[in-house]
């Protein structure tokens, strides 16, 4: 299977709860003030976000209004093409010119982060490169076995310290094993942070000092890893770390198990910060770069 007719699949519940829904409620119907309304709490109820809601409905009006449309059925065209709008049609790739290339990766426990890194050095691998994965986050014992499973999994060596050690510590450890290797790439995992808890997101600060330290262009990436399932929370999740962590790009995982895929749309619009991986899947190469074009066609095809 293709990675569109894939991702076309993924979205299936969410275009059954958004799209369909829009269809249905437009169908047949008088184009005025109780329409807009509606369609403007259906988009909400999809995880658009209410401010991206907002301006689409306001957007959708305007539309209507300067090319007379008066066909409610033409109204799900139109709102694709604002989609369209908002997500833009550029790709964003990841910034891999240094050698290594740090990339740091944040986010809550449960948003499937350590999976992501290990999915991560298997796209670095299959092109060739030389991965060293870093297990900063010491807190839970788990974390660090999961990255090592990870690890021999792909083919990468991981740089870990003991169950509660000081994840500089390890971070300032793998710097300098990627240099003295020659590491192409080097992913550092943090712990799962919740963002009420200060003293993590201190410690998260105390990282990037360490890495800049070392190595002054680094890091090349941050990248937070979100739940797709989680819908409006991931969006006050992203607000929170990219405050605390510079995040250069967000990974969006479970992609493929929800109804709430509108979350994408609601991300691009109020924190533009680009997503730049997508999971729609189990399997090891189920985590690709995210195309916008292709997330607005698979959401609206048939």
């Amino acid at each position: 299977m293709g990675f569109f007719s894939k991702l076309k699949e993924g979205l299936t519940k969410t275009r059954q709860g958004f799209v369909a829904k829009i269809e249905n409620l437009v169908s047949g119907k008088k184009i005025d003030d109780e329409l807009y309304e509606e369609l403007e709490e259906l988009l909400i109820q999809a995880d658009v976000g209410v401010n991206t809601a907002i301006e689409l409905v306001e957007d959708l009006r305007k539309a209507v209004k300067e090319r007379k449309i008066e066909d409610s059925g033409e109204l799900k065209n139109v709102l694709k093409e604002l989609v369209a709008d908002i997500m833009g049609s550029e790709e964003f790739k990841l910034k891999t010119v240094n050698k290594p290339t740090v990339i740091v990766v944040v986010g809550v426990n449960g948003a499937g982060k350590t999976t992501t890194i290990g999915k991560l050095a298997n796209n670095f691998k299959q092109d060739g490169k030389n991965v060293l994965l870093a297990a900063g986050d010491t807190f839970r014992a788990a974390a660090i076995d999961q990255l090592e499973i990870w690890g021999n999994r792909v083919g990468c060596d991981v740089i870990k310290h003991q169950e509660g050690a000081d994840p500089a510590a390890v971070v300032y450890d793998s710097l300098q094993a990627a240099k003295a290797r020659e590491s192409d790439i080097l992913i550092i995992d943090t712990a799962g942070r919740l963002h009420t808890k200060v003293n993590l997101m201190e410690e998260l600060k105390k990282i990037f000092r360490v890495i800049s330290r070392e190595m002054p262009d680094a890091p090349d990436e941050v990248l937070l890893v979100l739940d797709a399932t989680t819908g409006q929370n991931a969006i006050s999740q992203s607000k929170l770390f990219a405050q605390a962590a510079g995040v250069t790009g967000i990974v969006l995982t479970k992609l493929d198990g929800t109804a709430k895929g509108g979350v994408v749309i609601g991300i691009k619009s109020e924190l533009n910060i680009p997503v730049k991986f997508i999971g729609v899947g189990e399997q090891i190469d189920d985590l690709k770069e995210f195309s916008p074009q292709d997330f607005v066609e698979a959401l609206f095809e048939e």
